[in-house]
């Protein structure tokens, strides 16, 4: 117990120290939510990979799909290395930092409304982002209960607010400079952790052949034997509906995109798109892989009775002390990382798109700061009674929300933002469809979704449903409504022609 305090303490007191180092970074708009568009290769991408994975795909998703696809679940992580990592810092990386360089744009909604001329759309997309974030924020605290029953016998709700306050401190004095420090280091935790945890649990399991061959012999609720540690497991259609939300979901969440916007140079994209995606290939096929092992510890019965999250905490349950300290560190940090992204991405969409201009006409840049800083703990106090009052009253309606949330927010905006960083045809009347499209149809899937069709009853397949129609509903209603100004949207790529000067190593000369 000394020992997993002590990791606890260390690991505040070095996430509080890089917080209160880096208030020199946010002493303006564009540093708290930027890092004044400085920040470098290793910092950008920890940064974009321990946004994209928290303590619900660890705990959560992986006990989960791990359970309902057994090995085969390594395919997500996969997945989210290749889409949600390597093709995202592809597509979008370079793109997305000189086209919002370009239109002086700090947030999404921002992004929205400069590049298809619609005030009205910045403040749509704010609300959307608003509504959807706060859910998702909420989430986050899943899974942490079980864990620090485990470690420590301490009551969830001190976990959760203790985790509230530094992040809030340190958010608060730092901005985005004090997150991507932070991330940087808790994601470090995070590789170690994952690598520890899988090779100790297996080992607990006579080895990865031993293990393997046990999982072969369990039917569970597949007539198959042998399904759970087949290719593609029992139901490779539905593993392909939550590879794609939880992969291509990414290129239209607003804090992973937002990463791109502060990254420093060329060289950082080149290099940040090979650590993200071996980040998100160890981080992400880890926790997936572990998870195919569920079956080995629980029976069907005792998931049916304590849930899905239950499973990761049983297979550490009986790991060495020192191994389920670095456990709970490791949730932690991911936790934290994504607790800290969404609520810097929340307050500056709040203050920036919905406030400034709108219902405050002439706003300052210190009154910004000022502003933004105290949403950043609103969003987390409000963050907090959400996950209390869901763990109290144990109501699993809104720990279903995350799924949602996820697909709104991709719904809504993957596909007007990709077509705006490529194709000049993309109208705003297009965005707005773009967004009533992905937010009514996941509403609709929270509430009535025992009338959706089989397959789409699912939020993870619904929200992959929504992200795919998108990329068709946007260019279809952009051909049939009216061109955008040519000469504003010509002078907007103009960003893409600026002749540059590089180095013959980089490029041949005739």
């Amino acid at each position: 117990m000394i020992l997993k305090i002590a990791l606890l303490i260390i690991f505040f007191a070095v996430t509080l120290a890089v917080g209160l180092y880096c208030r020199r970074h946010a002493t303006d708009v564009n540093g708290f939510v930027l890092g004044g568009r400085s920040v470098g290769p290793w910092l950008t991408a920890f940064a974009y990979g321990t946004s994209y994975f928290s303590a619900v795909i660890f705990v959560g998703y992986a006990g989960q799909f791990g359970w309902n696809f057994g090995v085969a679940s390594t395919w997500i992580g996969i997945g989210n290395a290749l889409i949600g990592s390597l093709l995202a810092w592809v597509i979008l990386g370079r793109r997305t930092r000189l086209m919002s360089q370009n239109l002086e744009s700090a947030t999404m909604p921002e992004f929205f409304g400069k590049r298809y001329g619609s005030n009205a759309l910045k403040i749509t997309a704010s609300i959307i982002a608003f509504v959807f974030l706060i859910p998702y924020t909420a989430s986050l605290y899943n899974g942490l209960s079980r864990l620090f029953s485990v470690a420590f016998g301490i009551d969830y709700t001190v976990c959760i607010i203790a985790m509230a306050i530094l992040t809030c401190i340190y958010v608060v004095a730092g901005g985005y400079m004090a997150t991507a420090i932070n991330d940087f280091i808790q994601g470090i935790i995070m590789l170690v952790g994952i690598v520890a945890v899988i090779a100790a649990v297996l080992m607990n399991q006579g080895g990865f052949s031993t293990a393997l061959e046990s999982l072969a012999s369990i039917k569970g609720d597949s007539a198959v034997p042998g399904v759970y540690n087949s290719f593609f497991g029992p139901d490779p259609l539905g593993l392909l509906g939550v590879v794609l939300l939880t992969s291509l979901g990414t290129w239209g969440l607003p804090q992973m995109v937002q990463k791109f916007y502060a990254i420093k140079n060329e060289k950082a994209i080149a290099k940040g798109t090979i650590i993200s995606t071996v980040f998100a290939l160890v981080v992400a096929g880890g926790c997936y892989f572990l998870g195919g092992f569920g079956r080995l510890f629980l029976t069907p019965e005792q998931v049916a009775a304590d849930g899905y999250d239950a499973i990761i905490p049983a297979m550490i349950s009986k790991l060495p002390d020192i191994l389920i300290g670095i456990v709970v560190i490791l949730v932690l940090s991911a936790s934290m990382s994504t607790l800290s992204s969404l609520v810097l991405a929340s307050s500056s969409t709040i203050t920036l798109d919905f406030l400034k201009g709108n219902i405050i006409k002439k706003m300052s840049d210190k009154l910004q700061l000022v502003i933004m800083r105290i949403f950043v703990g609103v969003f987390i106090v409000i963050s907090v009674v959400i996950a209390v009052y869901q763990y109290k009253v144990g109501n699993s309606y809104i720990a279903q929300l995350m799924g949602v949330s996820w697909g709104a927010l991709a719904g809504s905006f993957l596909a007007p933002f990709v077509y705006a960083l490529y194709w000049k045809r993309t109208t705003k009347a297009a965005c707005f469809v773009s967004f009533g499209f992905g937010s009514v149809i996941m509403i609709a899937n929270m509430l009535f979704r025992s009338y959706f069709p089989t397959l789409l009853q699912s939020p993870i397949n619904c929200g992959a449903f929504a992200m795919l129609a998108g990329l068709i509903i946007v260019p279809i209603v952009s051909l049939l409504t009216p061109h955008p100004n040519k000469e504003k949207v010509d002078e907007m790529f103009a960003c893409y022609d600026r002749a540059v000067t590089v180095s013959a190593k980089t490029s041949l000369s005739e």
